[in-house]
């Protein structure tokens, strides 16, 4: 196996990917250990984690990488929730083997990185993180203060990457099966209209708009509702 795993409950399988500079077991505040329906198929991304470390890192090859561990423990096709970050890793799996992904529910992400979020991702540095960031991502990465510097600065170098994230409208028209797009109208690093292009270029594309809401909205006041629609969608025919 390539990453780290974690494996829970019984039925379908349903991958779920973290946002970048997050783990696997963020779900659990999603789902709490209840009974999904779904084996929950969660892997720390690369670099994440428990997962070794991918130089350089790309979401391109993060999707590779899953994709091989798929193969390995047997998984000819996953429905998939992806997470920022995670989300792009799931829009490289669906678009290059959509025949090895159901439907997905892809929250906060975009089909490329806008000016706004380079801004953004240009100051995430280690140099720039507040004390209380650093502690949260220790407790989180047992590699300490050498993982997470790394991701800081590989998240930094987004800034000025160009070609991982690049989801032309024909690209993301390779989809083929249902998708359940989730934002934030307030998301500090994807505008609205980014949800909309994602919407407008997968042929089959539910939109759901939260108001007032930012970054991965998912994880306070709309945990329960998140879950319930994102379950209800993937369960449906």
């Amino acid at each position: 196996m390539n990453l780290h795993w974690t494996r829970q409950g019984h039925g379908a399988p349903l991958l779920l990917l973290h946002g970048f500079t997050g783990v696997a077991d963020d779900w659990q505040i999603i789902f709490d250990g209840e009974d999904t329906g779904f084996e929950l198929l969660i892997p720390d991304l690369p670099g994440h984690g428990r997962s070794a470390p991918l130089t350089p890192f790309s979401f391109r090859q993060a999707a590779k990488l899953i994709l091989a561990d798929l193969d390995a423990m047997g998984v000819s096709k996953t429905a998939a929730i992806g997470m920022s970050g995670g989300a792009q890793v799931l829009l490289h799996l669906a678009t290059q083997w959509p025949d090895r992904v159901g439907r997905t529910v892809q929250v906060s992400t975009a089909p490329y990185f806008p000016d706004d979020a380079r801004k953004l991702m240009a100051l995430s540095g280690p140099e720039n993180q507040t004390p209380e960031t650093w502690e949260m991502m220790r407790r989180k990465h047992p590699g300490g203060d050498d993982q997470i510097r790394t991701l800081f600065e590989i998240s930094r170098g987004f800034a000025d990457s160009f070609d991982d994230v690049c989801f032309t409208p024909p690209l993301l028209g390779q989809i083929a099966e249902p998708a359940l797009i989730v934002h934030g109208d307030r998301d500090p690093l994807y505008p609205i209209s980014m949800a909309i292009a994602l919407h407008d270029a997968i042929a089959d594309a539910n939109l759901w708009i939260l108001p007032g809401e930012g970054h991965c909205p998912i994880f306070d006041a709309e945990r329960t509702a998140f879950r319930y629609r994102a379950l209800r969608f993937l369960n449906s025919e």
